[in-house]
């Protein structure tokens, strides 16, 4: 009796991590198109489309003999500067986490392409019906960069994690809740 006491705490932490947790998308840039030069995808009409939120994931999926992802400055973005990138993700499928509000800057790297439209501008909005006011750090806190205006929230097709929150999700939760503390009341 005492370990269920003891763990109970445990529970009711983990529980509420999940749900936080089920609020987060994932967002494939370029949707069906992914990441690249070829079909003429227009990155910031994309993007303008999203309302991205803090703990969403961006997902980058190329060909990586042909692509790569930098996440660089507001300035580098403007001007398609590759010399001093921020990070340079090269797999192919790149997932990354949006840890800070305000823009997020990435282009592929390869000579042309970001001169060709292969750049987007991920914007968290500071509230959920206004632009950022004031500049921002991209996801690995680089210089700040100031904001632009960007459309408001409108609708998007994110493949979403809210799932878990559903009605089947949370019976599903809510009985590897009770399994984990009947089994620790076990052990």
């Amino acid at each position: 009796m005492a370990l269920e006491k003891r763990s109970l705490p445990l529970v009711v932490m983990l529980t509420l991590f999940l749900l936080k947790v089920s609020n987060a998308a994932v967002y494939k840039v370029g949707d069906s198109g992914g990441w690249t030069t070829i079909g003429n995808i227009d990155y910031k009409q994309w993007a303008a489309t999203k309302t991205f939120q803090l703990g969403d994931t961006i997902l980058f999926e190329y060909n990586s003999q042909f692509h790569n992802v930098m996440q660089v400055t507001h300035a580098m973005y403007r001007a398609c500067n590759a010399s001093a990138p921020l990070a340079t993700y090269t797999t192919g499928n790149d997932s990354i986490i949006i840890k800070t509000k305000g823009h997020h800057f990435f282009f592929c790297g390869v000579p042309g392409h970001c001169q060709a439209g292969q750049k987007v501008d991920i914007n968290v909005l500071r509230t959920s019906d206004q632009p950022a006011a004031a500049p921002s750090a991209a996801v690995s806190s680089p210089p700040s960069v100031p904001a632009a205006k960007v459309p408001g929230p409108s609708p998007n097709n994110a493949v979403s994690l809210k799932t878990l929150t559903s009605l089947l999700g949370k019976f599903a939760l809510t009985m590897v809740v009770v399994l984990l503390f009947l089994s620790s009341g076990l052990s």
